[in-house]
């Protein structure tokens, strides 16, 4: 039986209470393994959906944050850019009443510590679904956006027909 916590009633007594909490990605034991890319998902959905379902927001932090890895480079030891010297590393990070947050704060890190558990690619069933979910996106992109669509391959033609065959 699930709780809807957005249902859920602050009492008029409890104070919000901010808390950050520190999950380290095991990029050492799988180095090969996409961790920010799962967690991310299509266009960061799959994070943004936790942050959504929880009230938390969550951070990747560390090196390998960064997507380009020569950006990053150029960051390193600067103000606020601190943690590129850290491990890999997520922050969760909630301002909730007092007598919800270290339940949401859990939940939000089961969440995130079973996407961080490494999964052979033909068993997940994760990825899967970011990949369909993906699909989806780039379609109704190519959908909304005004010009050539389709294939830019020479081997094909865009703006002429297939003949009907009666096949």
């Amino acid at each position: 039986m699930g709780i809807d916590w957005q249902a859920a009633p602050a009492s008029p007594s409890s104070h919000i209470v901010k808390k950050i909490l520190r999950l380290d990605i095991p990029v050492d034991s799988y180095p090969n393994f996409n961790f920010v890319g799962r967690l991310l998902g299509p266009r960061g959905n799959s994070l943004k959906r936790v942050e959504a379902s929880m009230g938390c927001r969550v951070y990747i932090r560390g090196k390998g944050s960064i997507k380009d890895p020569e950006k990053e480079e150029s960051l390193r030891g600067r103000p606020g850019y601190e943690h590129l010297s850290e491990q890999l590393h997520i922050l969760i990070e909630a301002e909730l009443p007092a007598n919800v947050i270290d339940t949401r704060l859990r939940q939000a890190q089961e969440i995130i510590e079973e996407l961080l558990k490494p999964v052979d690619e033909s068993q997940d069933i994760y990825k899967r679904q970011q990949l369909r979910e993906l699909a989806l996106l780039n379609l109704s992109y190519r959908e909304e956006s005004p010009g050539p669509s389709g294939s830019v391959s020479p081997f094909t033609s865009s703006g002429m027909k297939r003949v009907k065959t009666g096949q």
